[in-house]
């Protein structure tokens, strides 16, 4: 009689355990607060669009959604190694640039190396461009490049910084197309009065810190794989150097071994949001390139950028 009941009470205590873990287990997604990490300042296009997801996360999934900020004087990388130490349960979302994925498993941080992240998909293509002043006697790259081979004109280009991939093609172009760059240095403004003040005569920005004089500018080029839709007739730097066809963009990205369920409700928000009116407002604002590329596109996007950044290596001597 004993011995029965003690099995009874056994079988009665594995089956709670085993109810209680089959509710655990399917507990839906997302059942906790959810954090978007970007690397940077508030206010720039990552940052908005980011913001525009978690809103459309909160409101379709009723969890709490914020977006935070890390920016860092050590570039994105230490607000992606933040997320890399995060557990793989979609509560933490990185929106990264390129150079995380790309240039993160290089840098020599441990944490980014093996690449510990996984797209969940790719949103957004920055505006950049490489443009000078209207009255500037060259009005292409290529009459760039033959006024300085032919004058010997000392050029100086401004850029946000060296190791920053727009730069870096910006400086892989000269080296492609035979001229030089006379000078080039940092800034933190290269926008209408950068130009007019004559610091740089040739500056790689953004559409946003030019947009307000843009009948005062000459576009030399675009570093997009796609148009601009505020100047859609520019020409992309890689039409006249198809080696060097960089995306600069930014997406969502997991930490490796993310459930695959929790990612497509991630993609799901992000996707709708991507067509919403408001993000196409900031579009046509901006000059910004809005879409939604899945995780397999984004994938094979990644390595394709990974093969341009060997060969604007190998063309700068690094």
């Amino acid at each position: 009689m004993q011995k029965a009941f003690l099995a009874a009470l056994a079988a009665a205590v594995t089956f709670s355990s085993s109810a209680i873990f089959t509710s655990a287990a399917q507990a839906e997604y997302p059942e906790k607060p959810v954090s978007f990490v970007v690397p940077f300042p508030p206010g720039d296009l990552e940052d908005v669009l980011t913001r525009m997801i978690a809103e459309d996360f909160q409101a379709q999934y009723g969890v709490a959604a914020a977006v935070i900020n890390k920016p860092s004087d050590g570039g994105p990388f230490p607000g992606a190694v933040d997320v890399a130490g995060t557990k793989p349960d979609g509560s933490t979302i990185g929106s990264f640039v390129v150079d995380i994925p790309v240039i993160g498993p290089e840098v020599g941080i441990p944490a980014l190396n093996p690449n510990p992240f996984e797209p969940v998909g790719i949103f957004l293509t920055y505006p950049f461009v490489i443009a000078t002043l209207k009255d500037a006697p060259y009005d292409t790259m290529e009459e760039l490049a033959k006024h300085v081979k032919d004058t010997g004109d000392s050029v100086a280009l401004g850029h946000f910084g060296s190791f920053l991939l727009p730069t870096q093609a910006t400086l892989a172009a000269a080296k492609v197309m035979g001229f030089e760059w006379g000078a080039e240095a940092a800034n933190d403004a290269l926008d209408c009065n950068t130009l007019a003040s004559g610091d740089f005569d040739v500056v790689t920005t953004t559409m946003q810190q030019i947009l307000p004089c843009l009948d005062k500018v000459q576009i030399l080029a675009t570093l997009t794989d796609s148009p601009i839709p505020v100047i859609p007739d520019a020409p992309q730097l890689a039409s006249v150097a198809p080696e060097l066809k960089l995306s600069l963009w930014n997406g969502l990205f997991v930490s490796k071994g993310t459930p695959q369920e929790i990612k497509d409700k991630i993609a799901a928000v992000a996707k709708e949001t991507m067509v919403s009116e408001r993000a196409r407002k900031l579009s046509a604002d901006t000059g910004a390139i809005l879409y939604w590329k899945d995780a397999a596109a984004s994938e094979a996007q990644i390595e394709a950028d990974k093969a341009v950044v060997v060969r604007v290596n190998g063309l700068l001597g690094q």
